[in-house]
C-alpha cells in the first residue's frame, strides 16, 4: 500500500503537468486524464484515517520537510500564513513525552474545552458513536475511567509515532486565520498519506500548552493549535481498522441552483 500510494503521487504530479498543456481540441483526452487525476487524489483522501499505533520505522527529515514544502501551498487569507510548526524526532520528543505525562499523571492541570457545553445534538451523538467504537477496539470498557485515562495519556508519547509535529498560532489572530490553519493541517496529512505515511492530529496537547510552551521556549504570543503523530502504521493494531462513518452529502448540503432551493 505505501508504494501505491507514493507511485500515485508521481503518477498524479505527471498527470497535472500533462493536463495542464492539453487543449481544448482534445476533449476526449483531457476527460480521461481528469478522471484517471480525480481518482489517484479521491483514493489518497479517503484512505487517510486517524492513526493510534505507529511501527518505529523513522520517516526522515527530508520526507517531512517535504510534506511541509507541499503544505505550505495551503490557502490563507491574504497570504498571511498564520502557521508555525515544530517538528519532534529521537531524544527531544522523548524528553517532551516524559514531560507531558508527568503532568498528566499529575492531573493538576485544568481541563481544555474541546466542545462547548451545549454541543448540538447530532455532533454530540457523532462524539459518544466514536467514543463507542475506539474504546471497543482497545477492549476499554465505557465506565472503565481509569483505563481511559491511560489511554489519553497515549497521545503525549504521539502514540509511539517517530515523528511528532506541534503546531502554534500567533493568539492574536481571529478564527478566520483558525479557519486557515485547518486547511494547512489538512494538507499536511494528504501529503503524508500520498507518501504512504499516516497520521493523527491531536487537539489533546492543548491541556498542557504551559508544559509545551515551557519546553519550546514560546513566546508569550504563540498559542498552541495540536499536534499531530507522523509515521507509519502499525499493520496488526485494531484500533488502526476504525473507519468512522460519514454524512451523506444531501444530509449537510443545501444546493442552491441546479433545480432546488432559490432556482
Amino acid at each position: 500500500m505505501h508504494e501505491q500510494l507514493a507511485q500515485s503521487s508521481v503518477d498524479a504530479g505527471a498527470l497535472l503537468v500533462h493536463h495542464g498543456h492539453m487543449t481544448k481540441s482534445d476533449p476526449v483526452p483531457v476527460l480521461a486524464e481528469r478522471d484517471a487525476l480525480a481518482g489517484i487524489v479521491d483514493a489518497v483522501i479517503r484512505s487517510r484515517s486517524a492513526v493510534r499505533a505507529f511501527s518505529p520505522a523513522p520517516v526522515p527529515r527530508a520526507v517531512v520537510a517535504e510534506i511541509l514544502g507541499v503544505a505550505r501551498c495551503a490557502p490563507s487569507n491574504s497570504n498571511t500564513q498564520p502557521w508555525r510548526v515544530h517538528v519532534l524526532e529521537g531524544e527531544p520528543k522523548r524528553r517532551l513525552g516524559e514531560a507531558l505525562m508527568q503532568a498528566h499523571e499529575r492531573n493538576e492541570l485544568p481541563p481544555s474545552a474541546h466542545f462547548p457545553a451545549d454541543l448540538p445534538a447530532e455532533c454530540a451523538s457523532r462524539q459518544s458513536d466514536f467514543g463507542a467504537r475506539y474504546y471497543a477496539a482497545l477492549r476499554i470498557e465505557r465506565t472503565d475511567l481509569a483505563a481511559r485515562y491511560r489511554q489519553s495519556g497515549r497521545n503525549l508519547c504521539f502514540f509511539d509515532a517517530p515523528v511528532g509535529l506541534l503546531f502554534t498560532i500567533d493568539s492574536r489572530l481571529t478564527r478566520h486565520s483558525w479557519a486557515d490553519y485547518g486547511m494547512f493541517l489538512q494538507t499536511i496529512m494528504i501529503a503524508a498519506r500520498a507518501r504512504g505515511l499516516d497520521t493523527c492530529p491531536q487537539v489533546s496537547f492543548v491541556r498542557y500548552e504551559p508544559v509545551i510552551s515551557q519546553f519550546l521556549g514560546l513566546p508569550a504570543t504563540q498559542a498552541l493549535v495540536c499536534g499531530m503523530s507522523l509515521g507509519y502504521a502499525e499493520a496488526e493494531a485494531q484500533v488502526n481498522d476504525l473507519r468512522m462513518p460519514r454524512e451523506a452529502v444531501e444530509d449537510f448540503t443545501v444546493f442552491w441552483g441546479f433545480g432546488g432551493p432559490g432556482a
